[in-house]
């Protein structure tokens, strides 16, 4: 009797650890720990295998491309502990105030730049509920459409570039940073234009819903907004702008353009009066924090991916999604199933080191001739479905991070219920907009 029955066991014991709650870094290297000494003691493979481990650890470590991970966490924490981003809420909030809706619409426009800041869902929902939650509610707007624009244009993070989880994804997918980056920007402009046309849709047909900002409120601030808009809003919108340009022009690296991001963000909150020790340290902090998550992850990941390869995992996993009836189109469905409810239970790292590797291969035979485009370009453009399909899992009760984010900094009169509620259209959305990509390829491809 042969043991390829081994991989398969090791994948379903790391997920029944993770899904009972244990550390998924700990899981992953626990159980490779485990399954590596089952592998030598039945003679699957020796222990030459793991000499492999400490060399692609020690590539982890120098890979030049993950170091923009700290720069992108840095630049968007720093925009935020500084509260340029409340700032930024304000100003914008003003300019589109006189129309109904206009409040929804600053939240998207405002969400669209702290995507492209911070790149990250829960900074994202966290910032934005803290920001614009009370002062929607304070201007009449219903309590499910100011939860599911926020949690909505939150969950942006994934897709706008430049993002944490792009330069993650393009890492583990093999692809260029800077095709993700493009290849990302259409979708999620796209979806944010739908967010806005939602929103204006539920002013116009119920106007109690999201009313105009008061023409008194309006009043007093209108001799400082011509001054805001030039000191507020245009310097983190040049900032965003020369980070994405330096990267799509090939001016700049995506590492080295997010160096330049965390320096203009400095250079932002010190021109504001904004730069203290203590929004200075919180920022280093959670920069340190996020970081060491990722490495971590990535490390154990990695133990992980080498010995369930060593255990002819990889070819199990070929053959399953390469032979699943319907070829392509099934391919499809399980690959967007399975990450979708995975997005309910692990964060989108944790998807990105476990089970992204595994799907390369089999993505890059089966989409390749289907897009009519090289194997790395079809990579580029399943790496956005997958980012566009975790924003609709983190949106989706009753699991969804985004909601359990906006919960945790909402005031008490928003119920959880409302919060669910609120979340539904903007699901639609996402659906629509996955939809869209997948009959569209050249929503992705149009630049590649």
């Amino acid at each position: 009797m042969g043991f390829e029955w081994l991989a398969p066991l090791m994948f379903a014991v790391a997920l029944i650890l993770i899904f009972s709650g244990y550390p998924v870094a700990f899981s992953l290297g626990g159980v490779s720990i485990i399954f590596a000494v089952i592998g030598i003691s039945i003679g699957y493979f020796d222990w030459h295998l793991m000499l492999a481990l400490p060399d692609r650890l020690f590539g982890i470590m120098s890979n030049y491309t993950l170091l923009a991970v700290p720069f992108f966490i840095f630049m968007g924490t720093m925009l935020e502990k500084s509260h340029l981003a409340r700032d930024l809420l304000h100003t914008i909030g003003l300019l589109f105030g006189p129309v109904r809706g206009g409040l929804a619409l600053a939240v998207v426009f405002v969400g669209v730049l702290l995507a492209a800041a911070t790149g990250i869902v829960g900074a994202s929902v966290v910032a934005m509920g803290m920001i614009a939650l009370p002062v929607m509610l304070n201007n009449g707007y219903s309590k499910e459409l100011s939860a599911g624009v926020i949690t909505a244009t939150g969950t942006l993070g994934q897709i706008i570039p430049p993002s944490v989880v792009l330069v993650v994804l393009a890492d583990q997918l093999g692809v260029s940073v800077g095709d993700l980056f493009i290849g990302a920007l259409v979708p999620g402009i796209l979806l944010a234009l739908l967010y806005g046309l939602y929103a204006t849709g539920v002013a116009v047909l119920k106007p109690s819903s999201a009313p105009a900002i008061p023409k008194t409120v309006r009043e007093q601030e209108h001799g400082e907004l011509l001054r805001k808009v030039f000191l507020v809003m245009l310097p983190p919108l040049l900032l965003i702008f020369v980070v994405l340009g330096s990267i799509f022009a090939g001016v700049a690296t995506p590492t080295e353009s997010g160096a330049l991001g965390a320096v203009g963000a400095i250079l932002l909150a010190a021109l504001n009066g904004r730069l203290t020790k203590k929004a200075l340290m919180q920022t280093m902090e959670e920069t340190a924090k996020l970081t060491a998550m990722v490495m971590m992850l990535l490390i154990a990941s990695t133990a992980f991916a080498l010995i369930f390869r060593g255990l002819d995992g990889g070819i199990w996993i070929e053959d399953l999604l390469i032979n699943l009836p319907g070829g392509v189109i099934g391919f499809l469905i399980l690959a967007n199933l399975a990450i979708f409810i995975l997005g309910f239970f692990i964060d989108f790292f944790e998807i990105a080191f476990i089970i992204i590797p595994l799907m390369v291969l089999p993505a890059a035979h089966l989409l390749s001739p289907m897009l009519g485009v090289p194997e790395s370009t079809a990579l580029v453009w399943f790496g956005v479905m997958v980012g566009m399909n975790l924003q609709t899992s983190f949106l989706t009760p009753p699991f969804g991070f985004a909601l359990f984010y906006l919960r945790g900094v909402a005031p008490p009169e928003i119920k959880t219920e409302a919060i669910y509620r609120g979340a539904v259209p903007f699901i639609g959305i996402q659906v629509l907009g996955l939809i869209l990509l997948i009959l569209f390829p050249e929503l992705v491809l149009w630049a590649l």
